[in-house]
């Protein structure tokens, strides 16, 4: 239980109880990252139920802001950082974590951020109004990437968050996602394309950066969820 409070009070700004936790509690909140993104993806399809009631474009912006507000867009920040990282890095490694550690906000981080709301505010428009249940599975499924890319990719930071989940993953925390994700693909087929999306961006992950930071992690659920909320929205085309 712990471990799950630590987990929804780095994801989510949802009110939690004060627990004692250190580093190592930390790193193993890792595992449930997929049941805290669970209880995000509920609020998200309530919010956006509710909103499309009165009109599909209402349900997308309600779900969308509900999206960043109970996250407190820790991921949007990430997505921020890694964008304006490789745009002013030109390959090269250490001025990109230089530019990923500061603070401030750049031209690229700004175009990143507007590109990525609208995505997903377009796609959430294109939700049905039975579909809003399968929405709550979205950020579910997008925090099963951070497992397989602290798993199989080196930290770029040295104690930094990457390099404190890195060794938490178990093989069993793996396979038991795969089966989920396997078993609700049956009843749901948008979501076969999560092991492709997680898959694409660890090759890219490993191609153009060598490594994973906490900034990249947030950066890789952002475009999980969106390359999700696309499958969704073909699948749903009549």
């Amino acid at each position: 239980m712990r471990t799950l409070v630590v987990a929804l009070g780095f994801l989510t700004r949802l009110p939690m109880p004060r627990v004692e936790a250190d580093s190592e509690d930390f790193a193993r909140a890792i595992r449930l990252y997929p049941v805290a993104g669970l209880a995000i993806g509920v609020i998200v399809a309530g919010a956006g139920w509710l909103g499309a009631r009165v009109d599909p474009w209402i349900g997308a912006l309600a779900a969308l802001i509900a999206w960043v507000w109970v996250t407190g867009a820790l991921h949007l920040d990430g997505l921020a950082d890694v964008s304006d990282g490789l745009g002013a890095a030109h390959g090269d490694r250490s001025r990109l974590l230089s530019v990923m550690a500061d603070p401030h906000i750049g031209s690229f981080g700004v175009v990143a951020l507007v590109m990525q709301l609208l995505a997903k505010l377009v796609l959430l428009h294109r939700v049905p109004p039975e579909g809003w249940t399968w929405i709550a599975l979205i950020p579910a499924a997008a925090r099963i990437g951070p497992l397989v890319w602290a798993r199989f990719l080196p930290p770029l930071r040295p104690g930094g968050l990457g390099a404190m989940v890195a060794r938490a993953v178990r093989p069993f925390d793996l396979i038991l996602s795969g089966v989920v994700v396997t078993a609700i693909i049956a009843f749901w087929p948008p979501l076969a394309a999560l092991p492709l999306a997680i898959g694409a961006l660890f090759l890219w992950f490993r191609r153009k950066l060598g490594g994973m930071t906490g900034d990249v992690h947030g950066a890789g659920i952002e475009w999980t969820e969106t390359a999700l909320l696309l499958a969704a929205a073909l699948y749903s085309l009549p």
